[in-house]
């Protein structure tokens, strides 16, 4: 049904959402089993893992080209867009849950065991003193050097925002349909997300082989972790997706008046972006 019909597409029986259980499953139980200590649980999670790339390949692909074929009108549009919109607060909600824990450890937790309840002090930790960022008890913790806020989280911070304002401008070529201009500053928007993973890894190995800073560093190492880490791995995602709009930039697949494809991702890079804000804030500078 095209646009021109009315009425709402209905899409054609998939199995796609077989699969992507069957691969969702697979991964669950091999972490399971590798949280355990088996064996197999590493090449299960593996498996399951590239199962679920693939689902998501398949599945894609088959979205891409219904919508190029113009079977999607403007009530599957506002579908689209209304999907898109709880998925984010879905991951406003999914980091404000890290946040929170940062926030309760640095305001509440430390301060209580270090004496602001001397009852609580003197039974759980006798004359303990501890203060932000923490690895705990020094008769506990090793020695470890926080991660300053200079120089790497400072330009990937710088690089961050500029990869914000390269995509708006090739949303502006896009409406403005000015093609060379759109594929341009899209790939200079990926070229800047991969530039700042490959900072961001370059700062984990510092910070593991020369400050001594692990996911087993305390509350100040498994915060700042996963934090940095889940974003991280937005990044990597979001950089995907803008590599395969800048593909169908190329192939045209976007008009001035038809681009939500283009507008999801471009939602989701600017969300990437204002967390990585709130992260360099909270877990680099305070």
């Amino acid at each position: 049904m095209s646009e021109a019909s009315g009425g709402y597409y209905v899409p054609h029986g998939s199995h796609w959402p077989i699969i992507g259980s069957i691969g969702l499953t697979t991964m669950l139980v091999g972490v399971s089993g590798y949280l355990q200590g088996a064996d197999w649980g590493m090449w299960a999670s593996l498996i399951g893992a590239l199962v679920l790339l693939y689902m998501v390949f398949g599945w894609f692909t088959d979205v891409i080209k219904e919508g190029v074929q113009g079977y999607y009108n403007n009530q599957v549009d506002a579908s689209f867009r209304w999907g898109m919109i709880w998925f984010i607060f879905s991951e406003v909600m999914f980091f404000g849950a890290f946040f929170g824990a940062l926030l309760y450890a640095r305001t509440l937790s430390i301060p209580w065991l270090s004496g602001a309840d001397v009852a609580t002090n003197q039974v759980l930790w006798d004359g303990v003193s501890l203060g932000w960022p923490t690895a705990g008890p020094s008769q506990r913790a090793e020695e470890f050097t926080p991660m300053g806020p200079w120089p790497l989280p400072t330009i990937n911070t710088l690089i961050l925002l500029t990869s914000g304002v390269t995509l708006t401008w090739a949303h502006h070529a896009l409406k403005e349909n000015r093609r060379l201009a759109l594929i341009g500053f899209m790939w200079a928007t990926v070229a800047l997300g991969t530039v700042f993973i490959g900072f961001q890894a370059y700062e984990y190995y510092e910070a593991w082989t020369h400050l001594n800073l692990k996911l087993s560093t305390g509350m100040y190492g498994s915060t700042f972790f996963m934090l940095t880490g889940f974003h991280g791995l937005h990044v990597v995602i979001g950089t995907i997706m803008l590599l395969v709009i800048a593909l169908r930039c190329m192939w045209g697949h976007f008009t001035p008046d038809g681009h939500f494809g283009f507008e999801g991702v471009a939602w989701y890079w600017h969300f990437v972006d204002v967390v990585w804000l709130g992260l360099y804030v909270f877990v680099y500078i305070l």
